[in-house]
């Protein structure tokens, strides 16, 4: 296990064992600039993580937002609830992520003979969702807070 793996905050929440699990049912994608990673609507199965690069994150063809951070993780809603993906994700360079695959990591450690590494699994998941859902209420406060000045500036201006 490379050095480099381990300090992915995704990858330190597993034992040694499970880790290997974990790197058995998945690949390494390597993108080129303009490379689809994910595409908004179709099945998912996979998990990724950023190894290197940039990636843009795109819905409806909006840019939300640019992955670029080493351990970045995106489409693990989907591949968990056999959803279909919400949004793209696109190569802004070139890019290496790791793809764990859910359905062959369940095949693999089914979920009632491992419950240790699957608490592990969604623990780690919890947690992202919760900072997830934090920034974007933060963002959400500032925007709300903007509307009202906005609003409170055109009435005085009426």
């Amino acid at each position: 296990m490379p050095d480099e793996l381990r300090q992915i905050p995704f990858l330190e929440s597993f034992s040694e064992e499970h880790l290997n699990a974990v790197l058995d049912a998945s690949a390494v994608l390597e993108c080129e600039p303009g490379d689809a990673v994910v595409t908004e609507g179709a099945d998912a199965t996979r998990i990724f993580i950023l190894l290197t690069g940039e990636l843009e994150v795109i819905k409806d063809g909006d840019t939300l937002t640019t992955l670029s951070s080493i351990g970045d993780i995106f489409g693990e809603l989907a591949a968990l609830e056999d959803e279909t993906r919400s949004a793209s994700v696109l190569a802004k360079s070139k890019a290496f992520c790791l793809a764990v695959d859910q359905k062959f990591l369940e095949h693999m450690m089914p979920k009632d003979e491992n419950p240790s590494f699957y608490a592990a699994l969604y623990e780690f998941i919890a947690k992202l969702l919760a900072r997830r859902l934090s920034a974007t209420s933060q963002y959400l406060a500032c925007v709300d807070k903007e509307l009202r000045e906005l609003k409170k500036a055109s009435m005085a201006e009426a």
